[in-house]
């Protein structure tokens, strides 16, 4: 079974995130929620609080097979400056792991250079945060090897369906969308 890590930080976006946990989860896909705040309550741009299910320093990521980065601000600022996870992000880049990001959130891995020469999306207007050698193309959802981003909320759950069908494949995917009437995806 895949295992998936999703991080949250306070001002994360809370659609991105738990369109994210529940679609993985109705999969079968493992997805543990990680706080990087020090607190297992972590507080959405909303004002949602949502209870992570393990704290950054006390989780063991080796048998992880993705990581999510959901985007909302300051969130995605917390995720760029936040040491552990920049390491670990550095490891997965480094091994050709999988990652993914939505929103701003792709600003992250694109400031790190995780993501040149790769085709990527992101919010409007973040374009510029991903440095100048990454295509960036307008689509809702990008997969270019390794790396999947995706643009916003109103695009979660293509971008959930997108990360079940690399996991497991796409008739999960679809049976999934089917599951929650979501005729969109594929």
């Amino acid at each position: 079974m895949a295992k998936v890590y999703i991080f949250l930080a306070d001002g994360f976006e809370e659609i991105e995130a738990l369109t994210v946990v529940d679609l993985l989860r109705r999969a079968t896909i493992e997805i543990s929620m990680i706080s990087i705040t020090g607190s297992l309550d972590v507080k959405g741009a909303h004002r949602i609080t949502v209870l992570a299910d393990a704290l950054f320093e006390d989780t063991n990521f080796e048998d992880a097979d993705l990581l999510v980065l959901p985007g909302g601000m300051p969130g995605t600022a917390h995720l760029m400056e936040h040491e552990g996870l920049d390491n670990l992000l550095k490891e997965f880049h480094n091994n050709k792991k999988n990652l993914a990001a939505i929103c701003a959130a792709p600003s992250v891995l694109g400031s790190k250079g995780f993501l040149a020469g790769k085709r990527a999306t992101c919010y409007p207007g973040f374009e510029s945060k991903l440095t100048d050698s990454i295509v960036v193309v307008n689509q809702d959802v990008v997969e270019d090897g390794n790396v999947t981003t995706s643009k916003g909320l109103g695009t979660a759950i293509d971008f959930s369906l997108s990360l079940i069908n690399k996991l497991i494949d796409k008739d999960t995917a679809k049976r999934i969308a089917d599951s929650i009437m979501y005729r969109h995806y594929l």
